[in-house]
């Protein structure tokens, strides 16, 4: 509850805890074993910022923090827990303006990113591509920006891939070798993305950045809840949406310094869940977040069941720490009770590792820094209620939401003509091209064929007439040949006539 400038925590003894909201941008840690009161914390401090002015961007695991939509329920447990906690004149059950966001787009309006606006550093990390692979990537977005196509989406990613591997000869000058093994590598390592939802988040409209950070109109800052039951088991595609949206923060969000309130917290629920068989990679991105994004005004807040769930690299950035009851029932689990009591600012009047063990249900041991950003000494504190639903909201209630806080704009898919698109088309351009000249090759074929076929009959014809002359003149020549000897017959019949009829004369004297 956000009272007199300050964060209202709840009661250590007769004293109030409290947190400067000036310290939250130093980011803080909720952790407890399963049950001990963390989401009420969670929802309490949430509650807390938005009543001061400061927009909240929460990771609804389990589906049960929508309550935040609607006024909390009266009991006899709760009317108790107000008159402790001294709140009977300024507590009211109440909603709160919430924002619900859905990356499958089927519990919220939709979050999307563009493929550009990931880039290939994030999207390299998020595939974990080996420095091969990403230098290819890194040659393919260059290629999208030299030839003007838009990356949006996976389909258009996968075109543009398929287009640099069909023209990897003509690119090799200008951009470098783009080898066949890495282009199948960056294929095959989008599968597993695709699979999780990747084609529901990549696209237009992109999320604009700054509509996280809005408040009503009576000044409370916005809870913008993303809906993660169903993306927490998509470990690529959160740590993929994490990852960009704190990159994005980070890059267009001005430096702050120190101020008054935090311009937008976040809250990672069972922040384990991020963690698990995360590369390491991943946890180093994280890792420098987490420190630079302070600077940016931003706070983040993990709740988790342990702080072993956290590496050691981030949980040491964590200045706020709020520990719930731990269970210490192995050996493992006691030395995680140890490592939680010797992470906060000792009391003289309790020993934290004993305190740990026999906190109730929403108790928790609370440190938070002060105005001066000194640790507080480590306090037993019951956590005062919270005043919306602690349950999930009616659907009816969540679409109202949703119809009424303006963002309704991102709900329509918008597929604008982009890498694909344009791949597309021009495959299709080089498709008709190229069956015009195979059919101009193929007419060409056939005249050549039908030339070939004439010139062939032509020379068979004039064979066949040369064959036909020569026959001609054989018959005009035995024609010939035979008159000459019929004339030489008759020639040598008249010689031999003339020749009897002389020598008849000669013998027998002539006819006087």
């Amino acid at each position: 509850m956000y009272l007199n400038q300050e964060i209202y925590l709840g009661l250590a003894g007769e004293r109030r805890v409290t947190m400067a909201p000036g310290m939250a941008n130093r980011h803080g840690l909720i952790a407890g074993a399963s049950g001990t009161g963390k989401t009420v914390t969670m929802k309490v401090l949430a509650e807390s910022f938005s009543d001061a002015g400061v927009p909240v961007f929460l990771c609804d695991i389990k589906g049960d923090v929508s309550g935040l939509a609607e006024p909390g329920a009266s009991s006899a447990g709760m009317e108790k827990r107000i008159d402790k906690f001294g709140l009977r004149e300024v507590f009211a059950y109440r909603p709160y303006p919430v924002c619900f966001w859905d990356v499958y787009q089927a519990s919220g309006h939709p979050v999307r990113a563009t493929v550009s606006d990931m880039g290939p550093e994030l999207l390299a990390r998020i595939l974990q591509l080996s420095p091969a692979q990403e230098g290819v990537l890194n040659i393919v977005f260059r290629v999208a920006d030299d030839r003007g196509l838009l990356l949006i989406d996976l389909k258009d990613l996968r075109a543009l891939l398929g287009w640099v591997g069909d023209h990897r000869e003509e690119l090799l000058s200008q951009y470098g070798n783009v080898s066949s093994q890495s282009l199948g590598g960056i294929v095959r390592a989008l599968l597993p993305l695709e699979a999780q939802g990747g084609e529901l988040f990549f696209g237009e409209p992109d999320l604009d950045i700054l509509d996280l950070i809005r408040c009503d109109s009576a000044g409370r800052g916005v809870v913008n809840l993303l809906d993660c039951v169903q993306l927490a088991r998509s470990p690529k595609l959160y740590a993929t949406f994490l990852l960009w949206l704190m990159s994005e923060l980070f890059e267009r969000l001005p430096e702050r310094g120190d101020a008054d309130k935090p311009k937008l917290v976040f809250f990672f629920d069972e922040a384990h869940m991020l963690f698990s068989d995360a590369p390491k990679l991943l946890v180093q991105k994280i890792e420098q977040m987490v420190k630079l994004i302070r600077s940016k005004g931003v706070g983040v807040w993990f709740v988790t069941q342990s702080p072993g769930d956290i590496p050691d690299s981030v949980l040491a950035q964590l200045s706020g720490r709020i520990q719930h009851a731990l269970r210490a029932y192995t050996p493992a689990e006691q030395k995680a009770v140890r490592a939680a009591a010797n992470s906060m600012r000792p009391n003289p009047d309790f020993k934290t590792e004993e305190a740990i063990l026999e906190l109730g249900v929403g108790e928790a041991l609370v440190s938070l820094l002060d105005e001066q950003g000194v640790p507080g000494v480590t306090q037993r504190t019951a956590i005062i209620c919270p005043q919306s639903l602690m349950a999930p909201c009616a659907q009816e209630t969540r679409r109202a939401a949703m119809a009424e806080d303006g963002m309704g704009r991102y709900d329509a898919l918008v597929d604008r003509d982009s890498a694909y698109e344009l791949l597309e088309r021009q495959r299709a351009v080089d498709a008709e091209r190229e069956a015009l000249e195979a059919e101009r090759a193929a007419l060409e074929k056939e005249k050549a064929a039908l030339e070939a076929r004439q010139r062939k009959e032509e020379a068979a014809a004039e064979k066949q007439r040369q064959r036909e002359e020569e026959r001609r003149k054989a018959a005009a020549e035995r024609k010939a040949q035979q008159r000459r000897d019929r004339i030489e017959r008759q020639l040598v019949n008249t010689g031999t006539q003339i020749l009897k009829r002389g020598l008849m004369n000669t013998l027998f004297g002539g006819r006087r």
